[in-house]
């Protein structure tokens, strides 16, 4: 019989095997990975099969998932926009907590016939909202950045804050004798300076020491440095009375506008990710089904009051504060649940004798399932605030009158109509985005509305009897459709194509028609741009771009009489048009 040696590894197998299996099978059914994770820690948690017997040992380390998110969210900030978010953060956050605390209370102490002290609890600790599992959803919507986001942020920034003022609260409701502690003014001059010790190490000593090591070459001590950071910043900070989250977050935001940001973004975000991934599993064990089952009802109640209630009390804020409709419901459906935050709050309250330890249970399994509800419940936003139709322009050609005609209005498209433009030539402008239409009415363009894959469109625009069309479309297919349509149906009309690669020209030029690669010239003016960079006179570096032009018109034609050519369809290979060794024996002459 083989002896087992070295650590045991059972638990991290089942915790990865889990992740892996779980994620994708949630995604694939269009529930998100967050109840994925969630689901898969109640299926291997205690109260179901029993994979993992220890979810606090799993979690206290699945924490710093946590961490890592609000270290990585202050590299995204800077002192400056936070400071613009003051409002939001100060105002509408600090309402938010105390107006939902206080309508929530009213659930336990009415119909859970609690005690007026474990009601208050039981209600400001529901008014926080999880950071992890919001920020998680807005990062895989990619809406961090939108009205929204950006509010749903500000929030959860004011209730990570709170957590410290709620402790302090449960210490002072508990009826159980203990150290008092200190004088209040002392555990906030002891929170500034932790604060302050943060503020300075990131503006005199993080830059000069990541300096340091990027110069040491070491990948991985830089990665480990990143890491110290982080936990270095957010154990001080937790030392002084507040969240390491809160000191991390600071650590983030210090270093947000330093050279190594991206650098150190690169180095934490697989850990990140890792580590929250691991937070919400550790979230799924930590449901006890017994106590779910037992208080069914209740909890159920529970789950719909606290959605209603905290939906309604931060939209209402949100429209108070003078946000728009639809971003102030898409906010509150983000914050309608329980956060990471209640499960220290009604721990400490168990603790200290402020509410009973059954009570303190049903509450975590109450946050916990209604964190497993929010990406369903965010599903109601498109009903609740439905986008405004779009109103399609319609199709007036009425005054199309233009000697040519140009389909396509991008980023190609606009560049090709200034030329002729100042050449004084009249244009039709064709394109069927609706925003790219209205943007260049703002600007006095008249660009007409339709679809250039579409002959009555083409006919009405006046294809017919333009001198010529120029196709700058920006997909290779659709162009390929609009040239198929224009050939036939308008032979004699002289066309200029925009194509999009070396085998897309050559596919052009074999049907004839004129044609320029979007990116060739561009291209060539910054090789240009490069040799002058480099010390090269102005005039030689243009002879040498002009040469490189000439070769390669020289290879495209010998190209588009078939040497490279199979079938229909062109077997391009990128290759240099000068040997690499050439050019060096050539530069060393």
């Amino acid at each position: 019989m083989v002896e087992a040696h070295g650590p045991d590894l059972l638990e991290p197998i089942v915790l990865l095997a889990t992740a892996v299996v779980a994620v994708p099978l949630a995604k694939r059914l269009g529930l998100g990975s967050v109840i994925g994770y969630i689901a898969a820690g109640i299926a291997i948690g205690p109260s179901l099969l029993g994979l993992i017997h220890a979810p606090k040992r799993v979690a206290s380390f699945a924490e710093l998932g946590v961490v890592l998110l609000l270290f990585l969210i202050g590299l995204e900030l800077n002192l400056g926009r936070l400071w613009a978010m003051r409002r939001d953060i100060l105002g509408l956050g600090t309402l938010q907590v105390l107006v939902s605390g206080a309508l929530l209370m009213i659930y336990p102490l009415l119909v859970a016939d609690a005690p007026w002290k474990t009601s208050l609890v039981a209600g400001l600790g529901l008014a926080l909202s999880s950071t992890a599992i919001v920020m998680q959803i807005l990062e895989e919507r990619r809406e961090v950045e939108s009205g929204h986001g950006r509010t749903a942020f500000a929030v959860l920034l004011m209730q990570d804050l709170a957590i410290v003022p709620l402790l302090a609260l449960v210490a002072f409701l508990s009826p159980l004798p203990g150290d008092e502690g200190g004088p209040l003014w002392a555990d906030i001059l002891l929170a500034l300076a932790a604060v302050a010790v943060v503020i300075l190490a990131g503006r005199f000593l993080l830059n000069p020491l990541f300096g340091l090591l990027a110069r040491a070459g070491a990948r991985e001590i830089m990665t480990a440095a990143a890491l110290l950071v982080v936990l270095g910043a957010g154990w001080l900070v937790a030392l002084a009375g507040l969240s390491m989250a809160a000191g991390a977050f600071l650590a983030g935001l210090l270093l947000a506008e330093s050279s190594y940001r991206h650098q150190l973004e690169a180095d934490i975000e697989p850990f990140r990710g890792l580590l929250l991934g691991l937070f919400f599993l550790s979230v799924g064990m930590s449901v006890d089904l017994h106590v779910v089952w037992a208080n069914l009802w209740l909890l159920a109640g529970g789950v719909v009051s606290l959605t209603v209630v905290k939906t309604a009390a931060t939209y209402g804020l949100a429209r108070f504060f003078g946000h728009a409709h639809g971003s102030a419901v898409r906010s509150a459906l983000l914050l309608a649940q329980g956060g990471e935050f209640g499960f220290v709050l009604y721990s400490a309250a168990a603790a200290a004798g402020v509410m009973a330890p059954e009570a303190a249970s049903a509450l975590v399994a109450l946050v916990t399932l209604s964190m497993l509800l929010t990406p369903v419940v965010i599903r109601l936003a498109p009903l609740l605030a439905p986008a405004p139709p779009k109103v399609e322009p319609v199709e007036d050609f009425s005054d199309a009158r233009g000697s040519v005609l140009l389909i396509g209005f991008g980023r190609v498209g606009q560049l090709v109509a200034q030329v002729l433009l100042r050449a004084g030539i009249r244009l039709t402008i064709l394109d069927n985005d609706v925003e790219m239409v209205e943007a260049a009415a703002r600007f006095g363009a008249r660009v007409h509305y339709g679809d250039g894959r579409r002959l009555d469109v083409l006919r009405a625009a006046g294809a017919e009897r333009a001198r010529l069309i120029v196709v700058c479309t920006d997909q290779k297919e659709v162009t390929d459709h609009i040239l198929v349509l224009l050939k036939k149906a308008f032979p004699d009309v002289p066309l200029v194509v925009r194509s999009f690669d070396r085998r897309h020209s050559l596919e052009l030029m074999a049907q004839g028609v004129p044609e320029m690669r979007e990116t060739f010239l561009s291209a060539l003016a910054m090789g240009e741009l490069a040799l002058t960079g480099l010390g090269w006179p102005a005039e030689a570096a243009a002879a040498l771009a002009s040469e490189v032009r000439a070769r390669d018109s020289s290879r495209l034609e010998a190209q588009r009489l078939g040497q490279e050519y199979s079938g229909d369809t062109y077997q391009v290979r990128p290759e240099p048009l000068e040997p690499p060794t050439a050019a060096a024996e050539r530069q060393a002459g």
